[in-house]
């Protein structure tokens, strides 16, 4: 079984970034294309390595390479963006990105042949059978095993942050779900999802996830599909809370926010910080006001003690860290406003064209 270890950790601060997109046809509509893409066509050399896909044949990923300095992080992903566009209209596709798509019916979309995914379906059933979801995955690295795993236990009250102002799923199977992150509550059914609980140490994890393989719980370490996990083969720190964008800018304040937490917490674990033990129950809470109310929702605040509003959260974050981003996004119109509105007002057709990817 392979494994992580931690000797991977070993540095401070760098960045990758993986999107899952959606593969689409001319007017915006799903279709299976990750076959003829991944597997039939040589891709740009720069998506070599870095592009995959996932459980249906209409989702896509990609991965950045490594990115050393945080200012290149736009850059690289537009690069790579770039190249999945054209990859993609090359053999008659187009791209588009969401935490779901709002026209996709699982029922009717084909599932990926890969032996991994054949065997999750077969094992988890029904609830990987119509898991159509789309994410944003940030990994920052750390260079040490422990600071990890303590870094990853404090960021589990920030995840809900990320996924409030990330809300963009809506609509999920042809109908309005009624919360801004459906993505988030679809995805929850699977095992091994949602809010981790906290880890003592980097040996706890370890035996954690070595358990996991051992009783056959998981067939591979990328099966914890936690909000927030130390990768222990990457030596990161991975948040994987963020609805799909197609919007780069919004992305790219996530990556901004989880990097400046890492590095804020980093420092608070070398100083000898004493971390947090919150209640998975509580954070649980937060998250689910994140997925029902999105950028409208309050959060039981970090001491437990009272609620505090986004808005205030957001504010606070941004002196605190010396980031803008996360206020950028939070004063635009939500990403579920926005397809609620654009449904409404101008049809399925105006909604599928605003989900294309953006390649600047």
């Amino acid at each position: 079984m392979e494994r992580g270890s931690r000797e991977s950790f070993t540095r401070m601060g760098t960045l990758g970034i993986e999107e899952e997109c959606f593969v689409v046809d001319e007017d915006g509509r799903p279709t299976s294309g990750t076959d003829e893409l991944v597997y039939e066509h040589e891709p740009p050399e720069i998506l070599e390595g870095r592009l995959d896909h996932e459980l249906f044949k209409f989702v896509i990923e990609t991965q950045t390479p490594l990115i050393e300095d945080p200012e290149d992080a736009r850059d690289s992903l537009l690069e790579i963006r770039q190249a999945l566009v054209d990859h993609a209209e090359a053999h008659g596709y187009h791209i588009a990105a969401a935490g779901l798509h709002p026209l996709a019916k699982w029922r009717e979309l084909e599932h990926a042949e890969k032996p991994r995914y054949r065997s999750q379906l077969d094992r988890i059933q029904y609830p990987q059978h119509r898991n159509t979801t789309a994410g944003v995955h940030v990994h920052v690295g750390v260079d040490d095993a422990d600071k990890a795993v303590w870094i990853a236990n404090e960021l589990r009250w920030y995840v809900p942050i990320m996924l409030a102002l990330s809300a963009n799923s809506p609509y999920w199977n042809g109908f309005d779900t009624g919360l801004q992150s459906a993505r988030a509550k679809i995805f929850e059914a699977l095992p091994n999802t949602g809010m981790p609980t906290h880890f003592e140490d980097f040996e706890a994890f370890d035996r954690f996830e070595r358990r996991m393989l051992e009783t056959d719980s998981i067939s591979d370490r990328g099966e914890l599909w936690y909000d927030v996990r130390p990768h222990t083969a990457h030596g990161s720190v991975e948040v994987r809370t963020p609805d799909g964008q197609a919007d780069p800018d919004i992305v790219l304040a996530f990556v901004e926010y989880t990097h400046a937490l890492v590095e804020a917490l980093s420092e608070a674990y070398e100083d000898g910080t004493s971390g947090h033990r919150h209640r998975r129950e509580l954070l649980d809470e937060n998250k689910w006001r994140a997925i029902r109310y999105g950028q409208d929702a309050s959060f039981i605040d970090r001491d437990l003690e009272g609620t505090v509003e986004l808005g205030e959260l957001v504010d606070r974050e941004c002196e605190r860290l010396g980031i803008d981003g996360i206020k950028d996004v939070y004063e635009r119109e939500s990403g579920a406003d926005r397809q609620r509105r654009l449904l409404e007002d101008e049809g399925p057709d105006a909604l599928c064209e605003s989900l294309r990817l953006q390649t600047q």
